[in-house]
């Protein structure tokens, strides 16, 4: 118990530091225009180094690894089921892959799939 309450108090007194250490050393860091605009060979930039990207790409790249995770989650039911057939597991894991479904028709309705017009 002892060392418990000692570790938590550790822990704590270990962050606190870091984040003040953080924040000591953000407020030295000098705002200049200099050192945040783009290096060029000592030009000036001709263009904005931060040019915007298609939202549609972001959109596709957002659900590519949403559908991914859920891919992964659907790994421990099948494990599951390979070990021995359960009729909750199956019936959980059907339900997860209608909603999954449901959700990729939607994608596809509302047009964020069709990124390259």
């Amino acid at each position: 118990m002892l060392s418990t309450i000692m570790s938590t108090i550790v822990a704590g007194a270990i962050s606190v530091v870091v984040m003040a250490l953080g924040w000591v050393l953000a407020k030295r860091a000098i705002s200049d225009r200099e050192k945040s605009s783009p290096f060029e060979c000592g030009f000036d930039p001709i263009k904005s180094a931060r040019l915007p990207f298609s939202l549609r790409f972001f959109l596709l790249a957002i659900i590519f690894l949403i559908f991914d995770v859920e891919i992964v989650l659907l790994f421990p039911a099948l494990a599951m089921m390979m070990s021995g057939f359960s009729l909750q597991v199956a019936l959980g894991a059907f339900l997860f892959l209608v909603i999954l479904i449901l959700g990729l028709f939607h994608e596809w309705n509302e047009g964020s799939l069709d990124w390259a017009q």
